[in-house]
């Protein structure tokens, strides 16, 4: 593995795969302003990167300070990123350590201000807080969880134990109550797989999922009518310090791209896996990891209702796959599932260190295409193909590019050695609980210079410090244990 994140990472490509979320587009996919290839005046802020990061990141900035120039730019069409190519998963967890609880704490107020913010907005963007389950299949794991929910309980608020807050924990020992509630097998009936155990339990607590595409284009608008200028389908392939301080002293940055150099004062990289190829000290300590997602239509003999009311996380020894059901207007539903990198020999090392999302991993395919089958079991007549059409059909498969980082974390903060160039990157695939709080997190940091004050709530471990860095060494994947390679997970699933 720690091959792989020596290659060379390069810029997006042109032409990935079309996501399931990103149809329809959004109005503001393919914008590019007119002054963006000449510029007349340096800009205050350039954005790179429109995910949910950029896209935050531009808000809060407008927020606090109106009227500042801003421009947010984006290799392909806006937000056709890890943003618009996820699961829909909003999901927190951690262990219950001091620092660890920051994070947890942070991950359920990201989820809470995520629902709160599109409300505010009045976006409609699909998105509900709700339950979620973890499915285990393996005992030694399930006990590991159990623990980790032991300690994170023990070191939280009461009021934050209480039903449908951040600690609350239902857990189910064996398949007592499970097959009743969450409508799934003993055992995973997926003909790409053998081995696995039987369901050795879950744990139940609130979560919430979302069409993170939606949101973050909504959230877009709000910033366009606030004054943000877009430049989609723009690549940035170098950020220079301006010479002898650019055009009248007023700018530190020039920003390079094929139609010209923008200038700006201040460059907030929201570039997540892509980031090595701006800032090549952070080649190794960020690794882009590919993530495949299937989207199955159920069959009118599937063994669960019409629209399953809870988000679903199955868990075995090696790995995980992550589960959320969409809603149709027809009163029907879609169900999502993406992950399996655990199923693939040695944790599926050919999926990292590689930026193109324009194919599948076919070994992948065969299996994804068979998860919700093999959970939930086979349909009514579908195990034998007697009955056309009583099998999941697969009406969408894509790939999109995660920011792997060497330990786990996320990177946020000011750059070392890069004053004025700031960044919220690396967050493993699971940006959609942590980026809208990162991104607040890093405004105020711009804000106050670097300063912390008033940001007790943030998680030290997620800032770029040159102690960090020197000590970035990627193996693997921390939130799988990967037998090959001998990784252990530093950070419990929830």
């Amino acid at each position: 593995m720690p091959s792989r994140s020596r290659i060379p990472v390069g810029p997006p490509i042109s032409n990935p795969l079309p996501s399931y979320w990103t149809s329809p587009k959004s109005p503001l996919s393919a914008t590019i302003e007119p002054s963006t290839a000449s510029p007349s005046t340096p800009y205050d802020y350039a954005i790179i990167g429109s995910g949910i990061s950029g896209t935050l990141t531009a808000y809060n900035l407008l927020l606090s300070h109106p009227g500042s120039r801003i421009i947010l730019l984006d290799a392909r069409e806006i937000c056709n990123g890890a943003t618009g190519r996820n699961g829909g998963h909003t999901k927190a967890g951690e262990l219950g350590t001091e620092e660890a609880l920051k994070i947890v704490r942070l991950e359920w107020e990201n989820i809470r201000a995520t629902h709160g913010l599109a409300k505010e907005l009045g976006i409609k963007y699909g998105g509900r807080m709700c339950n979620t389950v973890d499915l285990v299949y393996d005992a030694a794991t399930f006990e590991a969880g159990k623990k980790g929910i032991e300690a994170l309980r023990e070191d939280v608020r009461a009021e934050e134990k209480e039903r449908g807050n951040m600690a609350w924990y239902e857990v189910y020992e064996g398949m007592d109550g499970v097959k009743q509630k969450f409508w799934t097998a003993e055992r995973n009936a997926n003909s790409a797989v053998a081995g696995d155990g039987p369901c050795a339990g879950a744990s139940e607590c609130v979560a919430g999922q979302e069409n993170a595409y939606r949101f973050t284009t909504g959230v877009l608008k709000e910033c366009v009518r606030m004054g943000l200028e877009l430049a989609a389908n723009t690549p940035v392939h170098d950020v220079r310090l301006a010479e002898e301080g650019g055009r009248n002293g007023k700018h530190r940055y020039d920003v390079c791209t094929q139609y010209g150099v923008i200038p700006a004062q201040t460059v907030v990289l929201a570039t997540n896996a892509y980031t090595p190829y701006l800032l090549k000290k952070l080649q190794g300590a960020i690794v882009p990891m590919r993530g495949q997602i299937t989207a199955q239509k159920p069959p009118r003999t599937a063994k669960h209702p019409s629209v399953l009311t809870h988000t679903y996380s199955f868990i075995y020894k090696d790995g995980y796959e992550y589960m959320v059901p969409t809603q149709l207007e027809d009163g029907g539903q879609h169900i999502v599932i993406g992950g399996g990198l655990g199923r693939l020999p040695g944790g599926g090392p050919t999926e990292f260190g590689t930026v193109d999302d324009s194919c599948l991993n076919k070994e992948l395919s065969t299996y994804l295409c068979g998860t919700v089958a093999g959970y939930f079991g086979h349909p009514d007549g579908a195990a034998d193909g007697k009955n056309e059409g009583d099998s999941y059909e697969t009406v969408a498969e894509w790939t999109g590019i995660m920011g792997a980082t060497a330990d786990g974390r996320p990177f946020v903060g000011e750059v070392p050695g890069k004053e004025g160039m700031w960044a919220a990157v690396g967050f493993n695939g699971h940006g959609m609980v942590l980026c809208l709080k990162s991104a607040e997190a890093l405004v105020k940091m711009i804000r106050g210079e670097g300063s912390m004050e008033g940001l007790e709530w943030f998680p030290k471990s997620f800032l770029i410090t040159e102690e960090r860095l020197a000590k970035c060494e990627f193996r693997g994947r921390t939130d799988m244990s990967i037998p090959e390679t001998g990784e252990k997970p530093v950070a419990a699933e929830r």
